[in-house]
């Protein structure tokens, strides 16, 4: 295995819960070695949501924090902030995420921080940011859709509004935070400067969502709820009924419609007058609707799903996330990595969700009992001081 891009770089990790130890697992995913500072009682995703755990590691805590080593300080102690002080020395990057203000009333903010190392890259991951009239709200991955206007795209139009069944902006801030950390780096390589990062999950969702903010900022376009109907608002791009199951189709353009038709068995939908061109397709898309819903009833959405694809028709079977998960083109695309609990139970971590053809990816090392790697990390701090 070739060099990773990160191999060689400290990071020192104050993240807990869930967008901070993303961006930090990204981080070792690409080499960087990973000290994840723990309070006594450990990261409040230790023992997330009442999951099953082995040696305070839950499903939610390995997910995200594979590959990390663990210590236990407290940055109140004097004793302890020493240590943490000859930490930062010693580092290339400092990740945190608590409420703006925190870490420097700690006495860790950036700039006690970068006197002990100039040349330090630190990343402040915060709800609204560091700066602003909305600094010091309390925020969670829900207040952030309901805040960004993320809650109102999504559902049937006229529904209330709801959320993304994931904490979609937690995962896209961490990623974010991690793409932003990998920038500065590379600057400090090119101009031998760090840099100070304040990366917020309302800006994140604002970020994330640029294919419709973008619109309306730029020409002040108003997105609307439309169910599952695509973007294009072509009525053959949408999900359906199937005798067994739902299907999702995306059909857009006249060649695609003439595809699908064939695939149908439907061939007289081309000569209908109502579907002749887009246009009547849109006027008349109840009628379509109904329509490819009666054919598709004869089979089920998987046999759908393998007819389409035959006739290169852009379709899938809706599954839940295990089948997703399950589906044999994932192996060998280096999505799912063979990981273990402590105790040696094998489970499987995400990787990074790209392939990287000449430095390839290394499976992390498997998720840190509560300070397990204290006396490993502290040992090596006396050795780096006394090169």
């Amino acid at each position: 295995m070739t060099m990773q891009a990160l191999e060689g770089v400290r990071v020192l990790d104050f993240t807990h819960v869930l967008a901070g130890p993303i961006a930090t697992y990204h981080l070792a995913l690409q080499g960087a070695e990973v000290i994840k500072l723990e309070s006594a009682t450990g990261d409040t995703m230790r023992h997330y949501g009442g999951q099953t755990h082995v040696d305070g590691v839950s499903p939610s805590f390995a997910s995200v924090n594979a590959g990390k080593r663990s210590i236990v300080l407290d940055l109140k102690d004097p004793k302890d902030s020493e240590t943490v002080r000859q930490l930062v020395a010693q580092s290339d990057v400092v990740v945190e995420n608590f409420r703006p203000g925190v870490m420097d009333r700690l006495g860790f903010g950036y700039e006690a921080c970068q006197a002990l190392r100039p040349d330090l890259v630190y990343c402040s991951i915060s709800g609204f940011g560091q700066t602003g009239s909305l600094r010091g709200n309390p925020a969670i991955d829900q207040i952030i859709q309901s805040m960004s206007g993320l809650m109102t795209l999504s559902g049937e139009p006229g529904s209330p509004s709801m959320r993304v069944g994931f904490p979609i902006v937690d995962t896209f801030t961490g990623v974010l935070a991690a793409h932003a950390i990998t920038t500065a780096l590379l600057r400090r390589e090119r101009t031998g400067q760090g840099e100070y990062l304040d990366v917020a999950m309302l800006d994140a969702a604002m970020n994330m969502m640029i294919s419709v903010a973008g619109p309306c900022l730029a020409g002040g376009v108003r997105p609307r709820k439309q169910g599952n109907l695509g973007y294009s608002n072509s009525p053959t791009a949408d999900t359906f009924e199937t005798g067994d199951g739902e299907i999702t189709l995306g059909v857009v353009r006249q060649e695609q419609f003439e595809q699908l038709a064939a695939a149908l068995g439907r061939e007289d939908l081309l000569s209908d007058p109502r579907f002749a061109d887009r246009g009547g397709r849109q006027r008349h898309a109840a009628a379509l609707r109904e329509e490819v819903t009666a054919s598709l009833s004869r089979h089920g959405a998987l046999e759908w799903e393998a007819i389409f694809a035959a006739q290169g028709v852009a379709a899938s079977a809706v599954r839940d996330l295990p089948t997703a998960l399950a589906h044999p083109h994932l192996d060998g695309r280096a999505l799912k990595l063979d990981n273990a609990l402590p105790d040696g139970t094998p489970i499987q971590v995400l990787g990074p969700g790209y392939i990287a053809r000449h430095s390839g990816v290394r499976p992390p090392g498997r998720p840190p009992r509560l300070g397990e790697h204290q006396a490993e990390v502290l040992a090596q701090m006396g050795e780096r001081a006394a090169r």
